[in-house]
């Protein structure tokens, strides 16, 4: 899957420093205000990710990946996405050819201003950092590594569907992401490539979101670099929307590690992205082993990512 570029040693505190103190009741005051316009099920999003799991790995080219894909496409289209798809035959590093399908869910077609939310549906076939080597030549689950992003952002498309919102929301799962090599950076993300240099004629997101390892316990998303780099308004932008909703810790505001992953593919091309993503001194301990089950879910991850994103688009009460 990603690769660390960087892993910057110094933690840079970016939140403001000049303002008073608040008090303990002032702020308890704040947090019960901070109601979510919108409420995110977590339970909700780990059944979709239970769901998953249950096609088994999602590898390019399985039965499991071509049921899968039409599941996605089925779910967004009855939470009344307008739904289409890319397909395409990319190369891997390695030379296999891959059937990629990347599955694109639009709310709100015709407003102007649109955010599109972005999370890889495939798994990595190869369980290569298991110390196992019986499992570490086969393919995982990607319980994390893929559907938790996939089951938060369904449950965002079910929220969309129930509550329009004033600009567009937009969902993209893409396909291909983690067949990739360390020795090659520009192994992965063939898919969001692929979206980027074929986008639907007139389309440009105003702003960009990938959630990747969004489930796992004791997950934390720091400022990842390259979004840093990006898009700083749109980080402060959900990082307030994170502390606003109890979820500070979660979301350290400091500088984290450069990833590569789907978001640097909408970057190269000019576009504002962000990478909400899992690391804290290295991935979440089940990472591209066979241990990214659904034992590696934590419910209260999801929400915290989940309900972020919600307050984001809508805000609280």
């Amino acid at each position: 899957m990603q690769k660390i570029i960087v892993m910057l040693a110094a933690s840079l505190a970016l939140c403001s420093c000049g303002g008073k103190a608040v008090s303990a009741d002032r702020a308890d005051a704040e947090t019960q205000a901070a109601l979510p316009a919108v409420p995110f099920s977590a339970d909700s999003a780990y059944s979709y990710i239970e769901k998953q799991v249950a096609f088994g790995p999602r590898v390019p080219n399985t039965e499991a990946h071509r049921r899968a894909g039409d599941w996605l496409v089925a779910e967004l289209s009855r939470h009344g996405a307008d739904v289409s798809e890319q397909r395409a035959v990319v190369k891997a590093f390695d030379g296999t050819p891959l059937s990629m399908r990347n599955i694109f869910g639009r709310f709100n077609t015709d407003a102007e201003e649109r955010t599109l939310f972005v999370a890889h549906w495939d798994c990595r076939p190869w369980a290569d950092e298991d110390a196992d080597p019986e499992r570490a030549g086969r393919p995982v689950d990607g319980a994390n590594d893929g559907a938790s992003g996939v089951g938060v952002l369904l449950e965002i498309a079910r929220a969309a569907g129930a509550n329009p919102s004033p600009k567009g929301i937009d969902i993209l799962f893409v396909d291909a992401e983690d067949w990739g090599s360390e020795s090659d950076e520009d192994s992965w993300a063939l898919g969001a490539r692929h979206f980027v240099a074929n986008m639907p004629e007139g389309y440009t997101p105003s702003e960009v979101i990938v959630l990747d390892m969004v489930g796992g316990t004791g997950a934390v998303f720091p400022r990842e670099y390259f979004s840093q780099q990006s898009d700083p308004a749109l980080l402060d932008r959900i990082y307030t929307a994170a502390a606003a909703a109890g979820y500070a810790d979660r979301f350290p505001n400091r500088l984290g590690g450069a990833v590569t992953d789907d978001h640097r593919q909408f970057i190269d091309a000019g576009i504002p992205a962000v990478d909400i993503i899992d690391y804290r001194d290295g991935f979440h301990p089940a990472w591209h082993t066979g241990a990214d089950d659904m034992t590696a879910i934590d419910r209260s991850t999801l929400d915290a990512v989940g309900q972020t994103m919600l307050n984001l688009i809508y805000g609280t009460k």
